[in-house]
Protein backbone atom coordinates (compact mmCIF):
# COMPACT_ATOMS: atom_id res chain seq x y z
CA UNK A 1 0.00 0.00 0.00
CA UNK A 2 1.19 3.52 -0.84
CA UNK A 3 2.76 5.79 1.77
CA UNK A 4 1.48 9.35 2.12
CA UNK A 5 3.65 12.29 3.13
CA UNK A 6 3.24 16.01 3.81
CA UNK A 7 5.12 17.85 1.06
CA UNK A 8 4.11 21.43 1.84
CA UNK A 9 2.42 23.57 4.49
CA UNK A 10 1.05 27.08 4.73
CA UNK A 11 -0.91 29.27 7.12
CA UNK A 12 -2.59 32.64 7.20
CA UNK A 13 -3.93 34.83 9.99
CA UNK A 14 -5.70 38.18 9.72
CA UNK A 15 -3.54 41.21 10.53
CA UNK A 16 -5.92 42.50 13.22
CA UNK A 17 -4.54 41.49 16.65
CA UNK A 18 -7.07 41.67 19.51
CA UNK A 19 -5.55 41.54 22.99
CA UNK A 20 -7.22 40.59 26.25
CA UNK A 21 -7.11 44.27 27.20
CA UNK A 22 -8.94 45.11 23.97
CA UNK A 23 -11.72 42.72 24.96
CA UNK A 24 -12.00 44.31 28.40
CA UNK A 25 -13.12 47.54 26.72
CA UNK A 26 -16.50 46.02 25.78
CA UNK A 27 -16.99 42.91 27.95
CA UNK A 28 -16.55 42.36 31.69
CA UNK A 29 -13.16 40.64 31.74
CA UNK A 30 -9.45 41.35 32.11
CA UNK A 31 -6.09 40.02 31.02
CA UNK A 32 -5.38 38.15 34.26
CA UNK A 33 -8.76 36.39 34.24
CA UNK A 34 -8.38 35.23 30.63
CA UNK A 35 -4.69 34.29 30.61
CA UNK A 36 -4.79 32.42 33.94
CA UNK A 37 -7.74 30.28 32.84
CA UNK A 38 -6.91 29.73 29.17
CA UNK A 39 -3.31 30.74 28.40
CA UNK A 40 -4.60 33.12 25.73
CA UNK A 41 -3.13 36.62 25.41
CA UNK A 42 -4.09 37.61 21.85
CA UNK A 43 -6.17 36.38 18.96
CA UNK A 44 -6.57 37.40 15.30
CA UNK A 45 -9.98 38.70 14.24
CA UNK A 46 -10.85 39.46 10.63
CA UNK A 47 -11.94 42.97 9.69
CA UNK A 48 -13.41 41.93 6.36
CA UNK A 49 -11.72 38.82 4.99
CA UNK A 50 -14.08 35.86 4.75
CA UNK A 51 -13.49 32.15 5.26
CA UNK A 52 -12.66 31.60 1.58
CA UNK A 53 -10.21 34.52 1.53
CA UNK A 54 -8.33 33.20 4.55
CA UNK A 55 -8.35 29.62 3.24
CA UNK A 56 -7.02 30.68 -0.18
CA UNK A 57 -4.09 32.56 1.37
CA UNK A 58 -3.02 29.50 3.39
CA UNK A 59 -3.56 27.22 0.38
CA UNK A 60 -1.34 29.31 -1.89
CA UNK A 61 1.49 29.20 0.65
CA UNK A 62 1.16 25.41 1.04
CA UNK A 63 1.20 24.87 -2.73
CA UNK A 64 4.24 27.12 -3.10
CA UNK A 65 5.96 25.14 -0.34
CA UNK A 66 5.08 21.82 -2.02
CA UNK A 67 6.55 22.91 -5.37
CA UNK A 68 3.70 21.35 -7.32
CA UNK A 69 1.34 23.12 -9.73
CA UNK A 70 -2.33 23.59 -8.75
CA UNK A 71 -3.33 21.52 -11.79
CA UNK A 72 -1.63 18.51 -10.15
CA UNK A 73 -3.99 18.58 -7.17
CA UNK A 74 -6.60 15.82 -7.41
CA UNK A 75 -8.49 16.47 -4.17
CA UNK A 76 -9.28 19.53 -2.04
CA UNK A 77 -10.78 19.01 1.42
CA UNK A 78 -11.67 21.94 3.65
CA UNK A 79 -12.46 21.44 7.33
CA UNK A 80 -14.61 24.27 8.68
CA UNK A 81 -17.74 25.10 10.66
CA UNK A 82 -17.80 28.72 9.51
CA UNK A 83 -18.21 28.72 5.73
CA UNK A 84 -19.15 31.94 3.96
CA UNK A 85 -22.02 30.09 2.27
CA UNK A 86 -23.98 26.88 2.63
CA UNK A 87 -23.21 26.33 -1.05
CA UNK A 88 -20.93 26.43 -2.94
CA UNK A 89 -18.60 24.72 -0.52
CA UNK A 90 -15.50 26.52 0.69
CA UNK A 91 -13.41 23.87 -1.06
CA UNK A 92 -15.01 24.67 -4.43
CA UNK A 93 -14.42 28.38 -3.84
CA UNK A 94 -10.77 27.66 -3.03
CA UNK A 95 -10.50 25.53 -6.17
CA UNK A 96 -11.76 28.43 -8.27
CA UNK A 97 -9.33 30.93 -6.75
CA UNK A 98 -6.21 28.75 -7.02
CA UNK A 99 -7.25 27.30 -10.40
CA UNK A 100 -6.90 23.68 -9.32
CA UNK A 101 -9.19 22.63 -12.14
CA UNK A 102 -8.56 18.88 -11.88
CA UNK A 103 -9.53 18.51 -8.20
CA UNK A 104 -12.59 16.96 -6.62
CA UNK A 105 -13.70 19.16 -3.71
CA UNK A 106 -15.82 18.88 -0.59
CA UNK A 107 -16.00 20.25 2.94
CA UNK A 108 -15.85 18.38 6.24
CA UNK A 109 -17.54 19.54 9.45
CA UNK A 110 -15.91 17.97 12.49
CA UNK A 111 -15.26 21.21 14.38
CA UNK A 112 -11.89 21.27 16.17
CA UNK A 113 -11.08 17.71 15.01
CA UNK A 114 -11.83 18.70 11.42
CA UNK A 115 -8.31 18.97 10.05
CA UNK A 116 -7.40 15.47 11.27
CA UNK A 117 -10.66 14.01 9.95
CA UNK A 118 -9.93 15.66 6.58
CA UNK A 119 -6.31 14.48 6.66
CA UNK A 120 -7.52 10.94 7.39
CA UNK A 121 -9.95 11.10 4.46
CA UNK A 122 -7.39 12.49 2.01
CA UNK A 123 -4.82 9.90 3.11
CA UNK A 124 -7.34 7.13 2.48
CA UNK A 125 -8.08 8.48 -1.01
CA UNK A 126 -4.37 8.48 -1.89
CA UNK A 127 -3.70 5.03 -0.41
CA UNK A 128 -6.66 3.67 -2.37
CA UNK A 129 -5.25 5.09 -5.60
CA UNK A 130 -8.12 7.58 -6.02
CA UNK A 131 -5.84 10.62 -5.82
CA UNK A 132 -2.16 11.41 -5.97
CA UNK A 133 -1.94 14.91 -4.49
CA UNK A 134 -4.40 16.41 -2.01
CA UNK A 135 -4.77 19.85 -0.48
CA UNK A 136 -6.15 19.74 3.07
CA UNK A 137 -7.21 22.98 4.75
CA UNK A 138 -8.47 23.85 8.22
CA UNK A 139 -10.05 27.31 8.26
CA UNK A 140 -12.32 29.23 10.58
CA UNK A 141 -13.83 32.68 10.91
CA UNK A 142 -15.20 31.99 14.37
CA UNK A 143 -15.76 35.69 14.96
CA UNK A 144 -19.00 35.33 12.95
CA UNK A 145 -20.20 32.59 15.33
CA UNK A 146 -19.11 34.21 18.59
CA UNK A 147 -21.43 35.98 21.03
CA UNK A 148 -19.31 39.04 21.81
CA UNK A 149 -21.40 39.73 24.93
CA UNK A 150 -20.63 36.33 26.47
CA UNK A 151 -17.33 36.56 28.33
CA UNK A 152 -17.19 32.77 28.81
CA UNK A 153 -16.79 32.16 25.07
CA UNK A 154 -15.78 35.39 23.31
CA UNK A 155 -12.37 35.36 25.02
CA UNK A 156 -11.53 31.95 23.54
CA UNK A 157 -11.83 32.12 19.78
CA UNK A 158 -9.84 33.49 16.86
CA UNK A 159 -9.82 33.45 13.06
CA UNK A 160 -7.21 31.79 10.85
CA UNK A 161 -6.30 29.03 8.43
CA UNK A 162 -3.68 26.34 7.96
CA UNK A 163 -3.10 24.03 5.00
CA UNK A 164 -1.06 21.03 3.96
CA UNK A 165 -0.37 19.39 0.61
CA UNK A 166 -0.01 15.62 0.92
CA UNK A 167 1.16 13.21 -1.73
CA UNK A 168 1.94 9.55 -2.33
CA UNK A 169 5.50 8.77 -1.37
CA UNK A 170 8.09 6.03 -1.14
CA UNK A 171 8.88 7.23 2.39
CA UNK A 172 6.87 6.67 5.54
CA UNK A 173 4.77 9.70 6.47
CA UNK A 174 1.18 10.02 7.70
CA UNK A 175 0.07 6.89 9.53
CA UNK A 176 -1.94 5.32 12.35
CA UNK A 177 -5.09 7.39 12.73
CA UNK A 178 -7.61 7.11 15.54
CA UNK A 179 -10.73 9.21 14.87
CA UNK A 180 -13.98 8.84 16.82
CA UNK A 181 -17.31 10.64 17.22
CA UNK A 182 -19.68 10.77 20.20
CA UNK A 183 -23.00 12.18 19.03
CA UNK A 184 -24.56 11.38 22.41
CA UNK A 185 -22.40 14.19 23.84
CA UNK A 186 -23.31 16.74 21.15
CA UNK A 187 -25.18 19.04 23.56
CA UNK A 188 -21.95 20.15 25.23
CA UNK A 189 -20.73 22.22 22.27
CA UNK A 190 -23.26 23.58 19.78
CA UNK A 191 -23.84 26.41 17.34
CA UNK A 192 -27.20 26.89 15.61
CA UNK A 193 -27.70 27.27 11.86
CA UNK A 194 -30.21 29.25 9.87
CA UNK A 195 -33.72 29.82 11.19
CA UNK A 196 -36.44 27.43 10.08
CA UNK A 197 -38.91 29.73 8.33
CA UNK A 198 -41.43 28.57 5.77
CA UNK A 199 -45.22 28.90 5.27
CA UNK A 200 -45.78 26.25 7.96
CA UNK A 201 -43.34 27.14 10.75
CA UNK A 202 -41.32 30.04 12.11
CA UNK A 203 -38.55 28.87 14.43
CA UNK A 204 -35.43 30.78 15.37
CA UNK A 205 -32.13 29.12 16.27
CA UNK A 206 -29.27 30.33 18.42
CA UNK A 207 -26.54 31.21 15.95
CA UNK A 208 -23.73 31.60 18.48
CA UNK A 209 -21.35 29.04 19.92
CA UNK A 210 -22.53 27.62 23.24
CA UNK A 211 -20.24 25.39 25.27
CA UNK A 212 -20.24 23.48 28.52
CA UNK A 213 -16.56 24.03 29.27
CA UNK A 214 -16.33 21.53 32.13
CA UNK A 215 -17.76 18.69 30.05
CA UNK A 216 -15.53 19.47 27.07
CA UNK A 217 -12.53 19.57 29.43
CA UNK A 218 -13.47 16.14 30.85
CA UNK A 219 -13.97 14.73 27.37
CA UNK A 220 -10.64 15.98 26.03
CA UNK A 221 -8.62 14.91 29.07
CA UNK A 222 -10.31 11.51 29.18
CA UNK A 223 -10.39 10.47 25.52
CA UNK A 224 -7.41 12.19 23.87
CA UNK A 225 -4.79 10.38 26.00
CA UNK A 226 -6.50 7.07 25.12
CA UNK A 227 -6.43 7.97 21.42
CA UNK A 228 -2.75 8.89 21.59
CA UNK A 229 -1.93 5.62 23.34
CA UNK A 230 -3.91 3.68 20.76
CA UNK A 231 -2.06 5.29 17.84
CA UNK A 232 1.32 4.61 19.44
CA UNK A 233 0.37 1.01 20.21
CA UNK A 234 -0.28 0.45 16.48
CA UNK A 235 3.29 1.62 15.75
CA UNK A 236 6.69 0.09 16.58
CA UNK A 237 7.40 3.04 18.90
CA UNK A 238 6.96 4.00 22.55
CA UNK A 239 5.66 7.35 23.75
CA UNK A 240 9.24 8.35 24.60
CA UNK A 241 10.18 7.98 20.91
CA UNK A 242 7.81 10.76 19.80
CA UNK A 243 9.67 14.01 19.16
CA UNK A 244 6.73 16.42 19.36
CA UNK A 245 3.05 16.46 20.27
CA UNK A 246 0.88 19.03 18.48
CA UNK A 247 -2.45 19.24 20.30
CA UNK A 248 -5.46 21.34 19.38
CA UNK A 249 -4.91 24.79 20.90
CA UNK A 250 -8.19 25.02 22.80
CA UNK A 251 -7.07 25.83 26.32
CA UNK A 252 -3.62 25.65 27.92
CA UNK A 253 -5.06 23.84 30.94
CA UNK A 254 -6.36 21.05 28.70
CA UNK A 255 -3.02 20.77 26.88
CA UNK A 256 -1.12 20.61 30.18
CA UNK A 257 -3.53 18.08 31.66
CA UNK A 258 -3.16 15.74 28.66
CA UNK A 259 0.63 16.08 28.83
CA UNK A 260 0.61 15.31 32.55
CA UNK A 261 -1.57 12.20 32.14
CA UNK A 262 0.80 10.84 29.49
CA UNK A 263 3.95 12.05 31.31
CA UNK A 264 5.06 14.04 28.28
CA UNK A 265 7.78 16.62 29.00
CA UNK A 266 6.76 20.21 28.27
CA UNK A 267 9.58 20.66 25.76
CA UNK A 268 7.83 18.11 23.51
CA UNK A 269 4.50 19.99 23.57
CA UNK A 270 4.12 22.74 20.96
CA UNK A 271 1.98 25.71 22.01
CA UNK A 272 0.94 28.89 20.26
CA UNK A 273 -2.41 29.43 21.97
CA UNK A 274 -1.19 32.62 23.65
CA UNK A 275 -0.90 34.31 20.24
CA UNK A 276 -3.93 32.97 18.36
CA UNK A 277 -6.49 31.56 20.79
CA UNK A 278 -8.73 28.68 19.73
CA UNK A 279 -8.99 28.62 15.93
CA UNK A 280 -10.87 25.28 15.87
CA UNK A 281 -10.03 23.21 12.76
CA UNK A 282 -7.24 25.64 11.84
CA UNK A 283 -5.19 25.33 15.04
CA UNK A 284 -3.23 22.17 14.23
CA UNK A 285 -2.24 23.06 10.63
CA UNK A 286 -1.29 26.59 11.77
CA UNK A 287 0.97 25.04 14.43
CA UNK A 288 2.48 22.57 11.95
CA UNK A 289 3.29 25.33 9.49
CA UNK A 290 4.88 27.41 12.25
CA UNK A 291 7.04 24.47 13.27
CA UNK A 292 8.19 23.95 9.67
CA UNK A 293 8.95 27.65 9.19
CA UNK A 294 10.86 27.84 12.47
CA UNK A 295 12.85 24.77 11.41
CA UNK A 296 11.73 22.90 14.53
CA UNK A 297 10.67 19.83 12.55
CA UNK A 298 13.53 17.83 11.07
CA UNK A 299 13.48 14.96 8.60
CA UNK A 300 12.82 11.72 10.47
CA UNK A 301 11.06 13.37 13.41
CA UNK A 302 7.99 11.51 14.66
CA UNK A 303 5.08 13.67 15.78
CA UNK A 304 1.59 13.09 17.14
CA UNK A 305 -1.23 15.48 16.23
CA UNK A 306 -4.48 15.40 18.20
CA UNK A 307 -7.71 17.38 17.90
CA UNK A 308 -10.92 17.37 19.94
CA UNK A 309 -14.14 19.34 19.95
CA UNK A 310 -17.73 19.64 18.75
CA UNK A 311 -19.63 16.49 17.92
CA UNK A 312 -18.16 15.58 20.29
CA UNK A 313 -15.19 14.24 18.36
CA UNK A 314 -11.52 13.52 18.63
CA UNK A 315 -8.83 12.63 16.11
CA UNK A 316 -5.23 11.53 16.51
CA UNK A 317 -2.56 10.76 13.90
CA UNK A 318 1.13 9.89 13.82
CA UNK A 319 3.33 11.61 11.24
CA UNK A 320 6.93 10.94 10.27
CA UNK A 321 8.48 14.10 8.90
Amino acid sequence: MKNVKIIGTGSYLPDNIVSNNDLSSFVDTNDEWISSRTGIKNRRITTGEGTTDIAVNAAKKAIESSKIHPSEIDLILVATISSDNFTPSTSCEVQKEIQADNAMCFDINAACSGFIFALNTATAYIKAGLAKNALVIGVEVLSRLTDWKDRRTCVLFGDGSGAAVISESEEKGIDNFDCKSFGNLSEYLICGGSDLKNPFVNKESDKYIQMNGQEVFKFACGYVPKGIKHVIEKSPYEIEDIDYFVLHQANERIINSIAKRLKIPQDKIYKNISSYGNTSSASIPIALDEMYRKNILKKGHKIIIAGFGGGLTYGVAMITI
